[in-house]
């Protein structure tokens, strides 16, 4: 992920604008109540820096496999809500261990990156559990893949780190070791603009 120049041009901006609200319509169920010329609004209102770096974190989220799309609203904040709503873990991170200290700790066969990192440079945060079990309301994810989600300090203090799937119509929470890494484990992440 050296794509660190955060800003897109005018070009690819409109692409990014066309493909979220062509996904926001075909999925309606995932907002109910919510109008895509009031998130587009949103998007193009804000002052140029924080527009072109939520635009830019989008856009990470879309080129790596997320599927970003609008699930809400916050209910002080009035952000609207952006999930990776792809039906498998998005395939632009998988292979990745948990975060910084578990690549760090493993002296062989070094996963290229790690989810904690990635978000960040992303601009997004990982899902948490409630967020996870919140997107599974709204489809059926990850039913041959799984995510990391954000693991509650507890856990990773003693090395480990929990992640989710659905399997026989039901989410699944799991744990690992933070270092381990798999061909289908990724992570999903939010956004709120």
């Amino acid at each position: 992920m050296n794509r660190m120049k955060k800003d897109l041009s005018p070009e690819q901006c409109e692409e990014l604008l066309r493909t979220l609200k062509t996904r926001f319509e075909k999925n309606m169920n995932r907002h109910k109540g919510l109008e895509w010329a009031k998130v587009q609004a949103k998007l193009e209102a804000n002052p140029d820096s924080y527009r072109d770096e939520k635009l830019w974190s989008l856009n990470e989220m879309e080129i790596t496999g997320g599927e970003p799309d609008v699930i809400g609203r916050g209910k002080n904040t009035g952000e609207y809500i952006f999930y990776d709503c792809s039906a498998e873990s998005p395939k632009g991170r998988r292979n990745v261990c948990y975060d910084h200290e578990a690549h760090e700790a493993r002296k062989k066969f070094k996963p290229e990156n790690n989810a904690v990192d990635m978000t960040a440079v992303m601009g997004i945060e990982i899902l948490t559990e409630e967020q996870y079990r919140d997107l599974q309301k709204l489809g059926n994810f990850d039913t041959k893949t799984s995510s990391w989600v954000k693991t509650p300090p507890g856990i990773r203090k003693l090395g480990g780190a929990i992640f989710c799937d659905r399997r026989y119509d039901t989410v699944f929470v799991y744990h690992n070791g933070a270092e381990s890494y798999y061909a289908a484990r990724g992570f999903r992440g939010s956004l709120n603009v």
